[in-house]
């Protein structure tokens, strides 16, 4: 029996370095790895990088340093593995710039870590040169990557993150991800569907399909047809167990007609959709290479709007691009104003080398990057608190996801990834609780169970539930 080492893992960045960090943590399970929630204590430590934007990169080497200073105060050895955007990107110049680091490992090749990990053992504690692993390998790695236990899936809770498509091929001019992860690949969808009739059986309601550019999904099914992200939805959603569907994230090229119509035919998909715009700008659009321009954003809003009344948006927005204006960024500001989002992301530019923005002229100085994030963020959180406030007195089926702070407190996440404080029975984790909403706080919405009834999975299919014997209202 191998003997059981502790493993801590640490992620930046997206929702696909979550998942990776849980599949490295799957991977490393059969070896004899078991999670702690500190590095303290760590045999191995992985830090899962994002190399998104600058400051992303620079938090993974100051955590690089703090590893070593606690390593020399402890007087113990600890073997650190960099993995992810950041370990691809950079490759031998983290073992040049932070030489406690034994391996470097690219997102695509972690399916070999085991092996990895042996090799970088074999050349003992003196650590005279890092290993590093950052080529794109001709084998999928998810054909390698054993499925988590059922106890690491309960573990993990009742909503999980399922990758479906990695890559891209758009060439954003700001962006790093078709160099850190490669063109577009799609998993076949017999592969995805095992996956979440896995998570189902081990407890999961709620699946999120994840990707670079998620709505590019063109996966083959049996017959060996290419399917499309809304055919895979569909087929998510007959899944016994599975409540809720969501996808993330989109390219505003990828919306078409059919993916549209998805939110209004397919009642699992959830009325929540993130569609980032980056700029409000077409000049700006235009040089950012996004292949699209307002008047095509503002279709999209409007055609999906019509489809599901009640969807909600959120988007990504970056200010002080190469060569922005203040009228491009008063074209930004007009496209807040008239969308209107319930939630989004916004960051000032960064440069990114290798990038084609990166050596642009009209460079913007600092301080009016500064300016613009601060303007933009006030009105994208003002819009936040209007759409929280106005879910007031509204009811909700919420995914009871975990434990609150407090004895009998429960947090879930409403329709619109809202987090909700609730008061309720442990057994209740897990399911589907309608609520009414009392109150709402820059953090989370509060509210009260109706009648105590938890469903298992879908309320609108299924009967089993836990509390009272009659099913909630439609």
């Amino acid at each position: 029996m191998t003997e059981s080492r502790k493993l801590y893992v640490r992620s930046f960045g997206c929702q696909m370095n979550v998942y990776d960090a849980q599949r490295m943590t799957d991977t490393l399970a059969k070896e004899g790895y078991v999670e702690t929630d500190t590095p303290d204590d760590a045999d191995l430590v992985i830090l899962n990088t994002c190399h998104i934007r600058e400051k992303a990169a620079e938090k993974v080497y100051s955590e690089l340093g703090r590893l070593k200073k606690a390593q020399d105060v402890a007087g113990r050895r600890q073997m650190v593995a960099v993995a992810g955007c950041v370990a691809q990107a950079e490759g031998g110049e983290i073992l040049k710039r932070a030489r406690s680091v034994d391996l470097v490992v690219g997102p695509q090749s972690y399916h070999k870590l085991p092996e990895l990990i042996a090799a970088a053992e074999r050349r003992g504690g003196n650590r005279p040169v890092g290993i590093v692993e950052t080529e794109f390998p001709v084998e999928d790695k998810f054909d390698f990557l054993p499925a988590p236990s059922r106890a690491a899936i309960a573990k993990r809770g009742p909503a999980a993150f399922v990758t479906v498509q990695e890559g891209c091929d758009k060439f954003c001019t700001f962006c790093v991800v078709p160099y850190t992860r490669g063109a577009e690949v799609s998993r076949p969808v017999s592969k995805v569907l095992d996956e979440v009739i896995r998570l189902a059986d081990g407890g999961v309601r709620e699946i999120t399909l994840i990707g670079q550019n998620v709505n590019a999904y063109h996966g083959l099914d049996a017959a060996g047809r290419s399917a499309n992200l809304t055919e895979l939805v569909r087929r998510i959603a007959e899944v016994p167990g599975i409540a809720r569907v969501r996808y993330m994230t989109s390219h505003p090229r990828d919306m078409d007609d059919e993916l549209i119509a998805a939110h209004r035919d397919i009642p699992a998909l959830m009325p929540y959709l993130h569609l980032p715009v980056q700029s409000g700008s077409n000049r700006i659009l235009a040089s950012m290479n996004r292949k699209h321009d307002r008047e095509l954003f503002f279709d999209i809003v409007a055609k999906v709007r019509a489809a599901r009344p009640d969807i909600a948006f959120s988007s990504d927005f970056i200010v002080g691009f190469p060569g922005e204006s203040d009228a491009d960024f008063a074209d930004t500001m007009d496209l807040v104003e008239k969308v209107g989002f319930a939630s989004s992301f916004s960051f000032k530019y960064s440069s990114r080398p290798g990038t084609p923005a990166a050596g642009m002229d009209g460079q913007v100085p600092e301080e009016v990057k500064s300016a613009r994030i601060h303007a933009l963020q006030a009105r994208l959180d003002a819009q936040k608190t209007a759409f929280d406030a106005a879910c007031v007195g509204r009811r909700f089926d919420i995914l009871i996801e975990k434990p609150g702070r407090f004895p009998g407190q429960l947090i879930g996440r409403s329709p619109y990834l809202q987090s909700v404080v609730v008061e309720g029975p442990q057994e209740a984790i897990g399911t589907l609780a309608q609520v009414e909403v009392r109150e709402f706080s820059t953090r989370n919405l509060s509210g009260d169970l109706r009648g105590g009834e938890f469903f298992v999975g879908n309320p609108a299919r299924e009967s089993r539930f836990i509390g009272q014997s009659e099913k909630l209202e439609a």
